[in-house]
């Protein structure tokens, strides 16, 4: 994980408008949300694991699945995952528990950063803050 400074960090927004903005450009909500905070991922490779720039926020007003939901935008990060090229060694369950987890665990969920995409990383978040600031 390699966190950038950004001037959107503090910064709070409707999250209905962040979506709005943010999806055209490609950046999706990630599925690690709750009804506190979440965030906006924008994938920026996925040949040798998948490279993330991530906006984080949290809620400010109110849960986030609440109409007219405002977020503060938290510090953002480039992050690295990792997946397992085979067969999960921990994949020794049961039909009903493979109904529920069909994934198998990263084989490192903070992996190492290729620094030719740290350039590129800091030039979506800029693009990101022209737009919203």
């Amino acid at each position: 994980m390699i966190e950038l400074s950004s001037s959107l960090s503090g910064k709070a927004f409707s999250l209905s408008d962040l979506e709005q903005k943010l999806k055209p450009l490609g950046y999706s909500i990630g599925g690690n949300w709750d009804y506190e905070h979440g965030s906006f991922d924008y994938k920026m490779d996925d040949k040798e694991g998948y490279l993330f720039l991530r906006l984080p926020f949290k809620a400010v007003n109110s849960e986030l699945d609440s109409a007219g939901a405002v977020v503060e935008l938290q510090q953002p990060f480039l992050l690295s995952h990792v997946y397992q090229d085979s067969v999960d060694p921990e994949g020794n369950i049961g039909n009903v528990t493979a109904a529920f987890n069909q994934f198998a665990e990263p084989k490192d969920k903070d992996g190492e950063f290729p620094e030719d995409y740290i350039s590129l990383g800091q030039a979506h978040l800029h693009e990101v803050e022209k737009l919203l600031l």
